[in-house]
């Protein structure tokens, strides 16, 4: 069992870019406002797929209280862009993210359980809110797609931190 990388809050969040569904690029930890990054296990999951409604049902409201907002998987393009199109999302979605990728954002990483499933390893799900100064200001990683956390909250919360400078925890030694 190799030791996985934890990535920390507070710190500055590693910039990585990914091939956009419809073209160009989309870039975790880039913004230059607040940034929420989904990492989702691809379209092999439909517990991922439901996520994804709501969070595309909550974008307005996100966008609302000036944060840009990414879902991203170890999708190829052409899963990435079927189930992009299938659903009508307008979350911009990045594919491609490569397991070196999935590392440096410290998610679990899984292989597949058959060539049913998806035919390469991918990430566990993930969620990172990076503040307007590149920090990680609230991290979420799981192993398993069941526990995640749920948006309604997340968007509140993170209301709660702009208005109030909450300052950004789990930082003590």
């Amino acid at each position: 069992m190799s030791m996985v990388y934890k990535i920390q809050a507070g710190a500055t969040m590693p910039t990585l870019t990914v091939p956009k569904v419809g073209g160009g690029e989309v870039t975790i930890g880039s913004s230059a406002g607040w940034q929420m990054v989904v990492v989702y296990r691809g379209k092999h999951c439909p517990i991922c797929r439901t996520y994804l409604k709501t969070l595309d049902r909550l974008l307005d409201d996100f966008h609302g209280i000036g944060t840009e907002v990414i879902a991203v998987s170890g999708d190829p393009q052409e899963k990435a862009e079927s189930e992009a199109a299938e659903e009508g999302w307008r979350v911009p979605i990045g594919y491609g993210l490569s397991v070196d990728q999935m590392r440096v954002l410290g998610l679990y990483i899984s292989e597949p359980r058959s060539p049913e499933e998806t035919d390469r390893p991918f990430p566990e799900p993930g969620l990172f809110i990076i503040n307007p100064e590149g920090r990680l200001q609230i991290v979420d990683i799981s192993n398993a797609p069941f526990a995640r956390p749920e948006l309604h909250g997340v968007l509140n919360g993170l209301k709660f931190v702009q208005e109030k400078n909450y300052p950004i925890r789990g930082t003590a030694e």
